[in-house]
């Protein structure tokens, strides 16, 4: 008898965000911002101006090599979302499936390691990677040097962790880009109606994994004015208890928009827009596969 073998609904073994990274020609005043969101740095690469920040299972690269992002130095620039590195069972195989799938191989720039991470090129200017040495042997082992005296496991407040990411697109261009993640990767669209946090608008996608969401932004009606990209626009953290994450992170001097109609709730919270670009959503959810994810 022919066995029966339907298409894994995870095609590449995608196991959740390893990193994501910020491009910036500002990294202490990005660092103190993520210092009070919890991130503790705990390593700084041998040979590239890029530190590692952490907190539980969250990796932050803060990558202001000059070559990371063309403009990036510019007078006034803003720190970038810029890239962000998904766990699979091989990365050599998800990076080659993804391009024989139609992906751009990743544009050549100042990568953050020397170690090869294979990636394909992502919304803007932004990157993708595939990383597989994420358990006794990490990606960091080789390119950082630990910081003395930091811890290199530091714990996470009030049990944070990814959510997910959430990405601007141009107007009726939704479609394709649940096209392009459905088709590469095995994400899946949520049914409409279905939201997380306290913005429920654009389109949601859960990952193969079931352990963050991509989320999906047009511009709103009536934004003929705002100067709107196609690009990575803020990561969405978990929380089991919105109320004590948002309580520890005031007392470390976080703010966050409290006015109509975004509202910090027992839902979710937004803090407010630091260096001109970085903010961060809180999203109430768990640990548990199906709520490990991204931003609402």
């Amino acid at each position: 008898m022919q066995e029966q073998n339907p298409e894994p609904r995870n095609p590449l073994g995608m196991d959740g965000i390893e990193f994501v990274e910020y491009a910036t020609s500002q990294p202490q005043a990005l660092g103190a911002v993520l210092q009070m969101m919890g991130f503790v740095p705990v390593a700084r690469h041998r040979s590239r101006e890029v530190t590692l920040y952490r907190q539980g299972a969250m990796n932050v690269i803060v990558n202001a090599h000059p070559e990371a992002l063309p403009g990036m130095s510019a007078p006034g620039a803003h720190p970038a979302l810029s890239a962000v590195a998904v766990r699979v069972r091989d990365a050599e195989f998800a990076w080659r499936r993804a391009l024989d799938l139609g992906a751009w191989a990743m544009p050549t720039r100042a990568s953050v390691m020397e170690l090869n991470i294979p990636g394909i090129h992502g919304v803007g200017d932004s990157l993708l990677y595939f990383v597989d040495r994420y358990r006794d042997f990490s990606i960091y082992d080789v390119d950082f040097v630990p910081i003395p005296d930091a811890p290199a496991h530091p714990p996470a407040l009030a049990g944070m962790h990814w959510f997910g990411v959430v990405q601007s697109v141009f107007a009726d261009r939704s479609r394709d880009w649940v096209d392009f993640y459905t088709h590469l990767f095995g994400f899946a669209p949520l049914p409409g109606g279905q939201y997380f946090g306290i913005l429920p608008k654009g389109t949601l996608l859960v990952s193969p994994c079931g352990k963050f969401y991509l989320q999906l932004i047009e511009p709103p009606s009536g934004a003929e004015d705002i100067d709107w990209e196609e690009r990575l626009l803020r990561v969405g953290i978990g929380a089991p208890d919105i109320g004590a994450a948002t309580k520890l992170l005031r007392e470390r001097g976080v703010v966050f928009v409290d006015r109509a109609p975004v509202q910090t709730s027992d839902k979710g919270a937004l803090t407010q827009i630091y260096l001109g670009s970085v903010t961060f959503e809180l999203v109430k959810g768990d640990l548990s596969p199906a709520r490990a994810g991204s931003g609402s």
